[in-house]
């Protein structure tokens, strides 16, 4: 297995290049993955056979505000890769999507791999068109695997910001575990579409309080912006949860 891992200087890139480093890992100015001539000369011209895709703009404002840029990262380089790995024999592609392809409406909800996904923003909405990107090739090119990851994490350490939400809820995981449990998948070569999550419903305020006390609350009624998923709980019916934290 040679491995291509895409946004090797975020926050999931990182991890998954301590636990695979020996992977190919461009930068953004080593391949631009919305040239779509570069992205196929670069997987044709190594030996490439499984990529693990976490590059995209994850910013909900941003994706509102700059949409051309986020269907250019999210959906084009997403079908990029995708068509570029689907040229090589037994390739897979390992698509790393969101709780917020949901529409997080329903308080006390688990979203698992059965329900329908409807995005709230626009950011969800590239995520999920670039879902469909992947499964649509894969039903064209039989030699393609393909897996959709859904999950959420938040790293270890500070809260990044002075305050965080109190009625903002997800399963969420740490981004070393998301990581270790991704790649458990990726050596089974585990098809489909799954959810990797935790054990439980936990608000933004609480994990941001386990690091660091002194965030303050903040309720949904305070911000303006683009619209958000408020309710991002996942469960899965093919792997258990983890515990968090």
């Amino acid at each position: 297995m040679t491995l291509l891992i895409t946004g090797g200087s975020g926050k999931l890139g990182r991890e998954l290049l301590k636990l695979a480093p020996s992977a190919y890992s461009p930068t953004h100015g080593e391949l631009d993955i919305t040239d779509s001539q570069k992205v196929t000369q670069f997987i044709l011209s190594n030996t490439i056979d499984v990529i693990v895709h976490c590059a995209a703009l994850t910013s909900v404002r941003r994706c509102e505000e700059s949409r051309q840029d986020a269907l250019a990262v999210n959906v084009e380089g997403t079908k990029n890769l995708v068509y570029g790995v689907a040229k090589k024999p037994q390739s897979y592609f390992v698509y790393i999507s969101t709780a917020c392809v949901f529409p997080g409406d329903q308080p006390d909800h688990f979203y698992d791999e059965n329900d329908v996904p409807y995005p709230k923003n626009f950011y969800g909405l590239t995520k999920l068109l670039g879902e469909y990107i992947v499964k649509q090739t894969a039903d064209l090119q039989r030699t393609l695997s393909t897996l959709i990851v859904r999950t959420n994490f938040v790293s270890r350490g500070k809260w990044p910001h002075p305050s965080a939400f109190v009625d903002r809820f997800g399963t969420y995981l740490y981004v070393d575990q998301v990581a270790a449990a991704l790649m458990r998948n990726v050596e089974e070569r585990r098809t489909g579409v799954v959810h990797i999550c935790g054990n439980k419903r936990i608000s933004m305020y609480d994990i941001a309080r386990l690091e660091d006390v002194r965030v303050e609350p903040m309720t949904l009624d305070k911000y303006r912006g683009p619209p958000l998923t408020v309710n991002m709980c996942l469960s899965s019916t093919i792997v258990p949860p983890l515990h968090f934290p």
